[in-house]
């Protein structure tokens, strides 16, 4: 499953989370989609001094930094890893 056209993505990346589940975040400068099995879910860029790219909705946050992404959703946080795989 992608996202819409008109949603315009630039980037696309695949992340293995510890539970051995793949997460796909499809990204841009204001927006992410963030797509697990057959859920998708949209979040907005926050500005942000701390390290990393920042996205949320609701009280959902992810953080991307490097090959790491964050689901955190105090006090919950799950970290996954950027993988080639699918």
């Amino acid at each position: 499953m992608g996202s819409p056209w008109w949603e315009n993505y630039e980037r696309r990346d695949t992340f293995r989370c510890p539970d051995r589940s793949t997460v796909v975040l499809e990204r841009n400068d204001s927006q992410a989609s963030l797509l697990s099995g057959r859920e998708r879910s949209t979040f907005f860029r926050e500005a942000s001094d701390a390290p990393g790219l920042r996205y949320r909705s609701g009280r959902l946050r992810i953080i991307l930094e490097g090959d790491a992404l964050t689901l955190e959703e105090l006090p919950q946080r799950i970290t996954c890893v950027r993988t080639e795989e699918v």
